[in-house]
């Protein structure tokens, strides 16, 4: 049940983003100097955490994904349905930690100060 669960709620997310995606992707028709004070807005820390959410959604629906196909088409998927569950858990983590330090390495120093505004020069 807690696959299905997260299976659906990342889904979801994903779809989220691909909203916001899109909305950001439209700023470049108000011009480059609107563009670029919109993407400004990925400097902050907390922006940042989003992002790293939408990369654990991304990566746990994949390897979920490629777990239900096994149960779909290996006669024994079924059988190790919940082996590969937490197999796909472990995975994502695995995968998720060297992405978690590339994207916030850079946002601790922003901790205490506002993010810098050179993305328009």
């Amino acid at each position: 049940m807690w696959s299905w669960l997260l299976h659906r709620v990342t889904g979801l997310g994903i779809l989220l983003f691909l909203f916001i995606h899109i909305v950001d992707v439209s700023m470049l028709s108000f011009g480059a100097g609107v563009y670029n004070q919109s993407v400004t807005l990925f400097d902050y820390w907390i922006v940042r955490l989003l992002s790293l959410a939408l990369i654990g959604a991304v990566l746990y629906h994949a390897f979920n994904g490629v777990r239900i196909m096994a149960i779909d088409f290996w006669r024994k998927g079924s059988r190790y349905q919940r082996v590969m569950f937490w197999i796909v858990l472990a995975v994502t983590i695995i995968v998720f930690i060297p992405m978690a330090y590339v994207i916030m390495v850079p946002a601790f120093h922003w901790l205490t100060q506002a993010p810098h505004t050179t993305a328009g020069r």
